[in-house]
């Protein structure tokens, strides 16, 4: 019996007056971020690869939020340094910055040096990039705070995920550098590491394997103490912990959202394993 998932509360007010920047916030855990971001009364500049990123536009627009989207690749050195002039010249200023965009590339013996160089130029580069550029406007409003996104994928094997797995550990340790030398400036640094959670990529993998989300989240759930996928806002909300004053005294340090997936053995949830208040 997979546990119940709760209602989550908006901190009303919370991120008034403050700006963050989302990358890879069109969709999925980068679009929950944004959307949880700005019910507090903050503004973000969201980026994207793809062309739903004018939808979510539009629908955050819609819903009164202050967004402002750019289309671009992580990959590219002078976007990287554009989303952040944009972010001063349209907000005044940059608070937040959420490092969520990464590229989806996961191959093992048949990896080449272009997808090997894809791995990190969109991913732990890409991070390096945008970190380094915001850092003077951060320092400018007196601080800030920073979220790398990274994955269960940092601390386990998977079979045929070479490139993304060692992408994603770098990210990790990244972080911690990160926040050793952005400290002095308070400038906290942080990562999220989601275990399995619903979004396009799994729905895509649902839907191809066939019987959708009713049928494998509970067959996918067991692979997680909660005996179920996560859902994108339950991501979104450990973020938005992390870059709030709340967080204060926390930097250079994993904060796992996996369900309890790394903390499980190799005995998995076992085949007498009772929940409390199950039958």
């Amino acid at each position: 019996m997979p546990t119940p998932i709760p209602i989550h509360k908006v901190v009303s007010g919370r991120f008034d007056g403050k700006v963050a920047i989302v990358t890879g916030g069109s969709s999925g855990l980068g679009r929950a971020i944004v959307e949880e971001f700005c019910k507090e009364g903050g503004k973000v500049l969201f980026t994207g690869i793809s062309d739903n990123g004018e939808t979510t536009k539009r629908a955050f627009d819609a819903a009164g939020y202050q967004t402002t989207f750019l289309r671009g690749d992580m990959a590219d050195e002078e976007f990287c340094a554009a989303i952040i002039a944009t972010t001063v010249a349209t907000y005044g200023a940059v608070n937040y910055l959420v490092n969520n965009a990464f590229a989806f590339t996961a191959k093992a013996l048949t990896a080449t040096t272009k997808d090997w160089m894809r791995s990190f130029s969109a991913g732990p580069l890409a991070y390096a990039r945008m970190v380094r550029n915001v850092v003077e406007p951060m320092k400018a409003a007196g601080g800030g705070a920073i979220v790398n996104m990274s994955s269960i994928s940092a601390h386990i094997a998977q079979v045929d995920r070479w490139t993304y797995n060692a992408a994603k550990g770098a990210v990790n340790q990244l972080t911690k550098c990160q926040a050793l030398d952005l400290a002095p400036f308070n400038i906290r640094v942080n990562n999220v590491d989601p275990g399995w959670i619903w979004s396009n990529e799994t729905d895509k993998a649902a839907n191809i394997d066939g019987g959708g989300r009713a049928k494998w989240d509970p067959i996918w759930g067991k692979y997680h103490m909660l005996r179920r996928m996560g859902q994108a806002v339950e991501v979104a909300r450990p973020t938005l912990f992390l870059l709030s004053d709340d967080a204060s005294f926390i930097t250079g340090t994993t904060l796992m959202v996996d369900g309890g997936y790394c903390s499980m053995g190799p005995e998995g949830l076992g085949e007498t394993a009772v929940i409390a208040g199950s039958d």
